[in-house]
């Protein structure tokens, strides 16, 4: 096998393309890190329409599969920082990137828009999820 990124990655769907229309926060699917010590969250936004929307990013861990104890994961174990992360109203078309560095076996990341106006085409969002130092290789 050569040393390459495809063999070494797994890609996932965080959180499927949706126009969100109001305040109501996004959650990504709970992704299982079993088999792998290195996750990437990468977020995608398109046309953001109301002018005055900010979006918060919030990474959460836990144990349980379905995170009923879920908490917010500390600092030390994110790489890069959920304010680097956000996004406004003029970061149309941008994608940012987080990842998560703690031992918990699941984790989460939630969107959660203020300012977002109903009345608004809305903010297209999106997030994949690159998992990666797998186990065993080649990952698929």
């Amino acid at each position: 096998m050569k040393r390459d990124l495809h063999n070494a990655i797994e890609v996932r769907r965080g959180i499927s393309p949706v126009i969100s229309t109001d305040d109501t926060p996004v959650a990504s699917q709970i992704i299982d890190r079993q088999g792998f010590d290195a996750l990437e969250f990468v977020i995608q936004t398109g046309v953001i329409d109301d002018a005055n929307a900010t979006f918060a990013v919030l990474v959460e861990d836990g144990d349980d599969s379905g995170l009923s104890d879920a908490a917010a994961v500390a600092d030390a174990e994110l790489l890069g920082t959920e304010a680097g992360a956000a996004f406004t109203y003029a970061n149309d078309n941008v994608v940012r990137k987080i990842g998560y560095a703690g031992r918990k076996r699941y984790v989460r990341l939630t969107i959660t828009p203020t300012g977002n106006s109903a009345n608004a085409v809305g903010a297209l969002l999106a997030a994949v999820v690159i998992l990666s130092k797998a186990n065993r290789l080649p990952t698929s």
